[in-house]
């Protein structure tokens, strides 16, 4: 098995990854968002669909956090 991240051999201590630095690296890519996982809830689509009309229109611009701009 290799490391996902630089094609390594695993160590043990660190599995999947061959080291801390590259578990590291992929926790954050995950802190950043690099990674995600989409929502298929309707009402995350309505929010985010709604969202998007109101940065069209010249409002507030939607967040990249997922949360509403109104409510920050």
């Amino acid at each position: 098995m290799s490391c996902p991240l630089c094609g390594k051999p695993v160590a043990a201590a660190y599995r999947p990854f061959c080291s801390r630095h590259c578990a590291d690296l992929d926790l954050a890519r995950w802190l950043n968002g690099r990674y995600s996982t989409p929502s298929t809830d309707p009402e995350d689509i309505v929010e985010a669909l709604e969202a998007a009309a109101r940065a069209a229109e010249g409002g507030v611009p939607p967040s990249d956090d997922g949360t509403d701009p109104e409510e920050r």
